[in-house]
C-alpha cells in the first residue's frame, strides 16, 4: 500500500518505477484528458482511493480499438473503474442536431475522436477483454443517467440499463465517494457486492428468483418499455420519486429473466467530508503528459466549486440524477483556503473567475431533515418553495465579503448563473451580487417566456424574470455601473410550439436583445424531458406536440440564432 500521495497518479510504468510501484492495486479508465483537479470526477475518485492506501494509476483516453491499449501498467491487483468522463458521451460527441461536435472540451487543444460513442460500454468491455476475471466497476455521469431503461435520443430508441451492455459486476450512480470504496474494499476481502447504497447490480436467473424484493419499487420492465411508450413515463416518476436519500426505497427492473437491482442513494457528504475531498492532495492542474491546452480545464483553473447537488430538479437537467437534490456546501474556510491556493499561484492575474456550482446562489442551503425523510418531490423549488428548504443567502454574502478582502484578489466574480427565483427572495445577496461580482455580463436562466412551457420544464414564471431585470437595471444605475445580462432560452422543449416560441422571440424584438448564448433542447437520458419528448405527453398525461426532425426543429432554432452576435448582452 502506498504511504504518501503521488505528484499525479500514475500513467504509465516508468511513473509507477518512479513511486517504487511493482504493481496497481486499482486501474482507473477515463474518457477525459486527465486533468488532476477536483472538478473532474475520475480525479476525485483516484484521489480519494489513494487516501484510502490503495495504489491508483489512470488511463486516458485509451485507443478503444485494443485491449493493450489498457495493459500499459500491468494487471491490477484489487480490480479496475470506468468512466467516461465528466460529459455523457453522446452529449460531448452530437450535437442536438445529430451531428459532431467541433470540439472536446475535455481533451487536449479541444481535439474530437479521442472517445467512443456510449464509452462507457465500449470502455468497460475492452477491460473485461484486458483483464479476464478481474472485478470491473463503472460509474460517473454516463453511468448516472443510465442506470434503468432509457431513451437515447441520438440512436432515437430505448436501450437497456448499461449493466447489461458494460457486463460489468457493480455500477456507481451519483458522486460515488461513498459506494466507490466500499465496493473496492469488498472486491479485495473478497466479499460480496451486494446491498451498498448508491449502487446497482444485474442479478442473473437464478439470483433474480432468490431475490427478496421487500422494501424495493418495481419499475416497469424493459420489455414493458419496449411495448409501451407510456411506460417510460412511469418509469420516470417512479426514479425521480425515489431520488431523495432520506425517502428513497430501492429499485428494481425485470430484464427477462435477469434482474437489475438499484439501491437506494447513498447519504450526501457532510460540509466536512466535501470540504475534506476538495483538500485532497490534487496538482490541481493536467497531467504533464499534454502540452497543449485542455478547455475545460481553462474554464474552471481560477474558480472555486463551493456547493454540490442542485434544489431545482428542471425536467431537461440531468444533474439532480447525478448529484442528488441535496444541496452541500463545503465550509467558508476549506474555500477560503482554495482562494488562497489560486491566488498565491505563479501566473494568477487577480480575477477569481467563479465561485459557485449549480447555481450561484444556493450556498448554504439548509434542510429540515424531519420533514425530508417523508418528501418525494422532484423540486424544492417548483412547483413553490418548499417551507423545509432554506437559503437566505447569507451565508454567500459573508462568504463574498471574506473573499473580497484577500490581498491579492481585485476582481471576484459569479459566473454559475443563479437560481432567478431564489434570487428574488434573497435581497441582500442579490444587491451584492450585482453590485460587487458580475464581470459586465450576468448569466441568468429564465429558458423560456411562456408560462405553459415554463411549467413543463420545472421553472419559474415569466414575471419572476421580468423583476430581476427591473432590479439589475435599478441596482447597477445606482452602483454606476453598465453591465448586462445573458440570458439562456431553450428552443423545442416538448410542447413549446411555433405560438409558444413567438413569445421569446416578441420579447427579444421588444428590447432589442442580441444573445450570447442559444440552446436547442438535447433529451439527455432519464429526465423527465426525455420521457415528455418520447411519449409525446405530458406527466400528467396530457399530449403535447413535440418537434423530432431537424426540419420540425429548425424554426425555433433560427429564432435564436439569428440573434446570436459577437456582442455579448442588451443593445444600447
Amino acid at each position: 500500500m502506498s504511504s504518501s500521495p503521488a505528484p499525479f497518479l500514475p500513467t504509465t510504468r516508468e511513473e509507477m518505477k518512479k513511486l517504487n510501484w511493482d504493481e496497481l492495486d486499482i486501474l482507473i479508465i477515463s474518457g477525459d484528458c486527465y486533468v488532476d483537479h477536483p472538478s473532474f470526477g475520475a480525479a476525485i475518485i483516484g484521489r480519494l482511493l489513494e487516501h484510502r492506501g490503495y495504489k491508483v494509476g489512470i488511463i486516458a483516453q485509451p485507443d478503444w480499438k485494443t485491449p493493450e491499449s489498457l495493459k500499459v501498467m500491468g494487471t491490477p491487483r484489487v480490480g479496475i473503474g470506468v468512466t467516461s468522463g465528466n460529459m455523457d458521451s453522446m452529449v460531448n460527441i452530437y450535437t442536438a442536431g445529430r451531428r459532431m461536435r467541433r470540439d472536446d472540451m475535455f481533451s487536449e487543444n479541444g481535439l474530437t475522436g479521442n472517445r467512443p460513442p456510449h464509452a462507457l460500454v465500449v470502455y468497460a468491455q475492452l477491460a473485461r477483454q484486458a483483464f479476464p476475471g478481474k472485478p470491473v466497476l463503472t460509474g460517473g455521469l454516463e453511468a448516472s443517467l443510465r442506470r434503468v431503461a432509457h431513451y437515447d435520443y441520438w440512436q432515437d430508441k430505448i436501450r437497456p440499463s448499461m449493466l447489461l451492455d458494460t457486463k460489468c459486476d457493480i455500477m456507481v450512480y451519483g458522486m460515488g465517494e461513498r459506494p466507490t470504496p466500499e465496493a473496492f474494499d469488498r472486491m479485495r476481502d473478497g466479499k460480496p457486492l451486494d446491498g451498498i447504497r448508491g449502487t446497482a447490480r444485474l442479478l442473473g436467473k437464478k439470483a433474480a428468483l432468490e431475490f427478496d424484493k421487500t422494501g424495493y419499487v418495481e419499475l416497469p420492465s424493459y420489455e414493458e418499455i419496449l411495448n409501451n411508450k407510456d411506460a417510460l413515463m412511469t418509469e420516470t416518476k417512479l426514479v425521480e420519486a425515489n431520488m431523495n436519500y432520506y425517502s428513497a426505497s430501492g429499485l428494481i427492473q425485470q430484464y427477462g429473466d435477469r434482474l437489475l437491482v438499484i439501491e437506494p442513494p447513498a447519504e450526501p457528504l457532510s460540509s466536512k467530508e466535501l470540504d475534506e475531498v476538495h483538500e485532497l492532495p490534487y496538482a490541481r492542474k493536467p497531467h504533464p503528459r499534454y502540452k497543449g491546452r485542455i478547455p475545460a480545464f481553462d474554464a474552471i483553473a481560477d474558480s472555486i466549486q463551493a456547493v454540490r447537488g442542485c434544489p431545482g430538479g428542471c425536467a431537461f437537467c440531468g444533474l439532480v440524477a447525478h448529484q442528488g437534490r441535496t444541496v452541500m456546501s463545503r465550509s467558508e474556510e476549506s474555500i477560503v483556503r482554495e482562494a488562497e491556493y489560486i491566488s498565491n499561484r505563479p501566473g494568477f492575474k487577480g480575477t477569481i473567475s467563479d465561485v459557485g456550482g449549480a447555481a450561484g446562489n444556493i450556498f448554504g442551503s439548509t434542510y429540515d431533515t424531519e420533514k425530508c425523510k417523508k418528501c418525494h418531490r422532484v423540486s424544492c423549488l417548483f412547483p413553490k418553495p418548499c417551507p423545509s428548504y432554506k437559503c437566505d443567502g447569507q451565508a454567500m454574502v459573508h462568504l463574498l465579503r471574506t473573499l473580497r478582502k484577500m490581498p491579492k484578489v481585485r476582481h471576484l466574480y459569479v459566473n454559475s448563473g443563479i437560481r432567478l427565483d431564489l434570487c428574488l427572495r434573497q435581497k441582500e445577496l442579490l444587491y451584492e451580487l450585482i453590485a460587487h461580482h458580475v464581470s459586465g455580463h450576468m448569466k441568468v436562466a429564465p429558458e423560456h417566456l411562456h408560462p405553459q412551457v415554463m411549467k413543463l420544464m420545472r421553472k419559474g414564471t415569466p414575471e419572476e424574470f421580468f423583476e430581476f431585470m427591473r432590479e439589475f437595471e435599478r441596482i447597477s444605475k445606482e452602483c454606476g455601473l453598465e453591465q448586462y445580462l445573458i440570458p439562456l432560452f431553450i428552443s423545442n422543449f416538448p410542447g413549446c410550439t411555433g405560438k409558444e416560441m413567438k413569445t421569446v422571440d416578441d420579447f427579444l424584438n421588444k428590447h432589442h436583445w442580441s444573445l450570447q448564448q442559444v440552446q436547442d433542447y438535447i433529451p439527455l437520458p432519464m429526465t423527465m424531458g426525455a420521457a415528455m419528448y418520447y411519449t409525446g405527453k405530458a406527466p400528467d398525461g396530457t399530449e403535447i406536440e413535440v418537434n423530432r426532425g431537424l426540419a420540425e426543429r429548425r424554426a425555433q432554432i433560427h429564432v435564436l440564432k439569428k440573434r446570436r452576435t459577437p456582442f455579448h448582452g442588451k443593445k444600447r
